[in-house]
């Protein structure tokens, strides 16, 4: 028996290229795929998914130049009231508690990387760079950085919420959406790209038979689910 695996095909290549390519975005440009990366981002985390590897290389353009966020390969899943414990990602977008090895919320992760996105996209450059590693991870637990002139002033207030060293200061999703940057927009511009799960209808399944006995058990065997009934019950929740 012969098997396919289908992807979707992104033409425009990663964000990285085309932000290399433009040296830096105008503020309506950035803040266009600046939405739709936390909007995406959003539907992760209200399923308990934590991507851990945000940056540009790992942010693809489709042929209409809306971003996809690709490389799941470091997610992980945190049920709530769990931390995560393993070190991943990349040096210039993680955030100080993951590079001092200590346990901490993927979700605040997150945001801690979108943030560096974003401070890329507006200034062309990182916040945090050197050649020497040791240094890089140094400058990046301190947490001290400087933003040009030329981003907005309440743009430079939304960075230093989402690149606050303390986890427990940082911006949630929740509050970057209710951001004034985020939510301005002259005349022109695209609407606000609203929550996913705002946008995402719920498939409720009708019945326990109507539960595709391998999801399940693949469910299951991610360790988080121990109790196969309560699992099912809850799928079959309307909420």
């Amino acid at each position: 028996m012969q098997r396919y695996l289908v992807l979707e095909h992104v033409s425009g290549g990663e964000l990285f290229d085309y932000l290399v390519k433009k040296g830096r975005l105008t503020p309506k440009e950035a803040r266009k795929f600046f939405r739709q990366i936390i909007s995406a981002l959003d539907f992760c985390h209200s399923h308990s998914i934590c991507h851990r590897d945000l940056k540009p290389e790992n942010l693809l353009l489709d042929e209409k130049n809306n971003i996809k966020i690709a490389d799941f390969g470091m997610a992980s899943l945190q049920p709530a009231g769990s931390m995560l414990e393993t070190s991943c990602g990349s040096p210039h977008y993680a955030c100080p508690e993951v590079i001092r090895g200590e346990k901490y919320d993927g979700r605040r992760a997150d945001v801690w990387s979108c943030g560096v996105i974003l401070y890329a996209l507006l200034v062309g450059a990182l916040p945090f760079d050197d050649d020497n590693l040791r240094q890089l991870l140094e400058k990046v637990k301190r947490g001290v950085f400087h933003i040009p002139h030329f981003v907005p002033p309440d743009c430079q207030s939304l960075l230093r919420g989402m690149i606050e060293v303390n986890p427990d200061k940082r911006l949630t999703l929740q509050e970057i959406n209710r951001h004034p940057w985020v939510t301005a927009g002259g005349k022109g511009e695209l609407e606000l790209e609203l929550p996913m799960m705002e946008v995402v209808q719920t498939h409720i399944i009708p019945s326990a038979s109507a539960v595709d006995p391998d999801v399940l058990n693949a469910i299951c065997s991610l360790g988080c689910f121990k109790e196969k009934e309560k699992l099912i019950a809850e799928l079959l929740s309307p909420k």
